[in-house]
């Protein structure tokens, strides 16, 4: 068996970089595929493939710049390093074999303001989504469950409100009622329309803390509306997020495009594969997909399987039904 070592002098960096337990070792071994381990002060992957060998020495490479540069290495950190390391997208050298590089990894990554947390891309579609989000006022994500769509709009949409660079933040949905009126639910408007936002609201809860989602609330910097609600209103200077788009019909999505004012970003997600609309309505995201994808200005990202964060049960389903 092969195997390919990296000697640390430093062993505060050694001991940083194996984690508690060697537990970052064992997601690397993991991710690799292949036995790692620490020796002494140094570190071994074992494997007769020399593609792996490679991204080996990249990723520790990688990591201990990250570290050194102040960045803790944390289970996420290590999975997004990996992603953007792999062989994915990456240059081919002369010799044939993949060359790959992560000089522009940390554009893609989201730092809220007033949070400890730095949010990674974990694939490579998440790292163009997230760059995407960056270089465009309107963007789409399409994709799968667990594919990030929803986590990442609201990671950057968090960031614009919290820094300040958009006033306010807007959640919104088409409410595809299921044998139930929304008009019966208890409650007022917010109340009514909170279960269909909870996956938002899951998301928001997952980056800031609760008090922080209660005082945007309060000083209604967040806003939650049914996307009937959209029509008549022009949305200047926010950043709206409009989830589960799939079940919006060709007239609600172009009202809600049309609604789009002055230094607005807008974040359109939805799973093309899950639309709950009557049979013979057409869907408004797989009618706006087919007919501004052309558009310059306005940012698609097609997320599969590959891009499936939420567990590896979670791919693996989507991928049996991709193949059924």
């Amino acid at each position: 068996m092969d195997a390919e070592s990296i000697v640390l002098e430093d062993t505060g960096l050694l001991a940083e970089l194996c984690g508690p337990n060697d537990y970052n070792l064992s997601i690397i071994a993991d991710l690799l595929g292949s036995r790692v381990l620490s020796r002494g002060n140094e570190l071994m992957v074992e494997s007769n493939d020399e593609a792996t060998r490679t991204l080996f020495s990249q990723l520790i490479e990688a990591l201990t710049e990250s570290i050194e540069g102040g960045l803790p290495a944390t289970p996420d950190l290590i999975i997004a390093l990996h992603a953007e390391l792999t062989p994915l997208g990456s240059q081919n050298t002369s010799d044939g074999i993949q060359k790959a590089s992560c000089d522009d990894f940390f554009d893609a990554c989201v730092q809220i303001p007033g949070s400890s947390q730095t949010i990674y891309p974990r694939s490579k579609g998440q790292g163009l989504y997230l760059k995407g989000m960056a270089t465009h006022d309107l963007s789409f994500a399409v994709g799968p469950a667990g594919t990030g769509k929803t986590y990442l709009a609201m990671a950057w949409a968090l960031k614009d409100l919290l820094s300040k660079t958009k006033r306010k933040l807007i959640l919104t949905r088409p409410i595809v009622e299921a044998g139930e009126s929304l008009g019966y639910l208890p409650g007022d408007l917010v109340q009514k329309i909170n279960p269909y936002l909870r996956p938002l609201y899951d998301a928001m809860e997952m980056l800031i803390p609760y008090d922080s989602i209660r005082r945007l609330e309060e000083t209604r910097s967040i806003e939650v509306a049914p996307l009937a609600y959209m029509r008549g209103r022009s949305l200047n200077n926010c950043v709206v997020i409009l989830d589960e788009a799939q079940n919006t019909t060709k007239e609600q999505m172009k009202m809600f495009l049309t609604r789009l004012g002055e230094n607005t970003k807008a974040i359109v997600t939805g799973d093309i594969t899950q639309i709950d609309l009557p049979r013979k309505a057409e869907s408004g995201l797989v009618h706006a997909l087919q007919i501004l994808s052309s558009i310059e200005g306005i940012f698609i990202s097609h997320l599969d399987s590959r891009d499936v964060v939420r567990s590896r049960l979670v791919r693996k389903i989507i991928e049996a039904y991709e193949n059924e």
